[in-house]
């Protein structure tokens, strides 16, 4: 992801990605990471295999104990987060990695390490061909858990983060989550990564505490030195090594300008999201975890756009039951009222080995059996998550949202389904709430193009556009040869939009936005010019869409739209917004 650009003073960018906004200036402190870079492969006797195991066992419980003693730890700003930390607890004692590494060591007769290394291969593997962002960089929860079991096999003591004692910036191959939550805030003022990406469990600690991120900038470890001076912005995701005087002279002046900026957004937050020309529009938040909503509810969310339910799922031997999951819906619902959680269906992929149910492989699994194709093929999996989810809605304002949807005849096998769940809780006297609204990801071109017909058969529409953007582009946005052409102002992308909208609209059915795409304030023009009511995001990004949303006449955005329909490139769409609200956009870039 990294380029570099020599300045006559020395200076050079490395650029990477945004993990946490704002922006930070000065030294450099390399965190010295001893890690367990070559594992050996070796064999053991038949006789040797119990105490393998045995040694095996014992790492996990000194990682599991190490981890609990982080956690005690957590200072009080970062308690919301503990289970970031309490996940990677759980998946220390998770099939993909315990019973996996013991099976190994039986069936191939191998060491600890070598075993541990083929099962954390296996289930990375897994997680990185799941085209869900947020779900795909799990894999980083798994390798991360699986360096501190390694480091315990080797005998290789923790980072001590919490122990550095300077007013420094950290420079590291990686930070795992439980090191991040280690950080004091009087000593570290931001920090920067080889590895990780925006939608990581590391990424979202660094905004929690509010303190600038870049990640995946592949080689900073290699290219700066300790005490380097360093300006980390975050706004935009890059990092300027010995900076000039003069680039110092501005950046000093952003940072200013900065704070003041994020200061008043975060007191505005719970203002509602309503335009120049006094047009109310709901801004949401996207969870995972019923703890997130703290986050939602802190940033002056308008509720849960986008509840992704399947990490019950994958991190465990077997499938959640329907108590468990009710449980869960329903302390989301009472945190979250009285304002709307949209719930979303299993969307889990056919390349994801659920312990207690293999799949069969398949040679591209984005294609293949995953969400709504998975669970009408597994209707009793999907019929007890469908009854979980209307008890649910009897304890306040729920929506369900059915993913990737790709002809009429799912939708309406969907709707059979949960007719007949609400029918099987009548019948049982369990209290539910049939009367739901109903709406339909669009997330490939061919939802898209029946959105006319689609919108006559549910309640709203909610646009997936981190999969529409790369199913229509034809994509693969990890695929670092093609993802500079990702992109969610392409014309096909945008035209695509506003047929769905026009569908939506000639049915009197709203149009939702849960993408990345709402999350960035460039887009926001184009979003509102589109005729999208409601937007969901990641909760840090509420204040500032939000404030944006008060400084934009949507009046413009409608004459903005006229003429972007008409132009044919994507260089061509961002010059014209910049032309029209480029002085707008440049402020809120550098609030963030």
């Amino acid at each position: 992801m990294n380029n570099h650009e020599n300045g006559a003073s020395g200076e050079f960018i490395l650029t990477g990605i945004s993990g946490s906004p704002g922006i930070c200036i000065g030294k450099a402190y390399l965190v010295d990471r001893e890690g367990v870079d070559v594992v050996e492969k070796y064999f053991v006797g038949q006789h040797e295999i119990k105490s393998e195991i045995n040694r095996f066992k014992n790492a996990v419980k000194k990682a599991s104990t190490e981890l609990s003693t982080i956690i005690d730890g957590v200072p009080e700003e970062l308690r919301d987060n503990t289970y970031i930390l309490e996940t990677h607890l759980l998946l220390h004692k998770d099939k993909m990695l315990y019973d996996k590494a013991i099976e190994i060591i039986k069936k191939d007769h191998v060491n600890a390490e070598w075993a541990l290394k083929k099962a954390t291969s296996r289930a990375v593997r897994m997680f990185k061909q799941i085209t869900d962002p947020y779900l795909g960089a799990r894999a980083a929860d798994i390798e991360h858990v699986s360096d501190r079991i390694m480091r315990q096999l080797a005998g290789i003591d923790e980072v001590n983060i919490s122990g550095i004692d300077k007013r420094v910036i950290l420079v590291a191959t990686h930070l795992t989550p439980a090191e991040t939550s280690q950080i004091q805030l009087n000593r570290i003022m931001g920090f920067i990564t080889d590895h990780g990406g925006k939608a990581s469990h590391t990424s979202i600690v660094a905004r929690s505490l509010d303190i600038p991120a870049v990640l995946g900038l592949e080689t900073a470890t290699s290219v700066i030195k300790n005490d380097d001076f360093i300006i980390v912005d975050g706004n935009q995701g890059i990092v300027i090594v010995n900076p000039s005087e003069e680039t110092l002279l501005d950046y000093t002046e952003l940072r200013r300008r900065y704070a003041i900026r994020r200061a008043d957004i975060i007191r505005s937050g719970e203002l509602p999201a309503q335009s120049a020309d006094g047009i109310l529009f709901s801004v949401m938040g996207n969870i995972e975890l019923p703890e997130e909503i703290v986050g939602v509810r802190d940033n002056g969310g308008d509720g849960i756009g986008l509840f992704r339910t399947e990490f019950l799922y994958i991190a465990r031997n077997d499938f959640p039951s329907e108590e468990e999951l009710y449980e869960q819906y329903r302390e989301t619902v009472e945190l979250m009222a009285p304002h709307p959680v949209t719930i979303r269906t299993l969307d889990i992929n056919g390349d994801k080995e659920i312990p207690s149910l293999p799949t069969p492989h398949e040679a591209n699994p984005a294609l293949g059996l995953r969400a709504i194709r998975f669970c009408l093929k597994k209707p009793e999996i999907f019929t007890t998550q469908l009854r979980a989810i209307l008890r649910a809605a009897a304890h306040g304002t729920v929506r369900l949202l059915l993913p990737m949807i790709s002809g009429c005849e799912e939708i309406s096998e969907s709707i059979r389904l949960i007719d007949s769940a609400a029918e099987s809780l009548e019948k049982e006297g369990l209290q539910y709430n049939r009367d739901i609204q109903i709406g339909i990801m669009i997330e490939v071109p061919s939802a898209a193009i029946l959105a006319d017909a689609m919108a006559e058969m549910v309640d709203f529409f909610s646009i997936g556009t981190n999969d529409l953007v790369q199913y229509t582009l034809a994509i693969d946005r990890g695929n670092p040869h093609v993802a500079h052409l990702y992109n969610a102002m392409h014309p096909a992308v945008i035209r695509l939009i506003r047929h769905i909208v026009d569908c939506a609209k000639a049915k009197n059915k709203p149009t939702y936005i849960c993408g990345e795409m709402a999350a960035d304030p460039i887009n926001l023009p184009v979003i509102l010019g589109l005729g999208i009511e409601e937007l969901s995001m990641a909760p840090q990004s509420i204040p500032e869409i939000k404030n944006m949303i008060r400084r934009i006449s949507v009046a413009d955005t409608g004459r903005l739209m006229v003429d972007v329909l008409k132009k044919n490139t994507v260089s061509e769409i961002h010059e014209l917004i910049k032309n029209r609200f480029g002085d707008m956009l440049y402020s809120e870039i550098y609030a963030r």
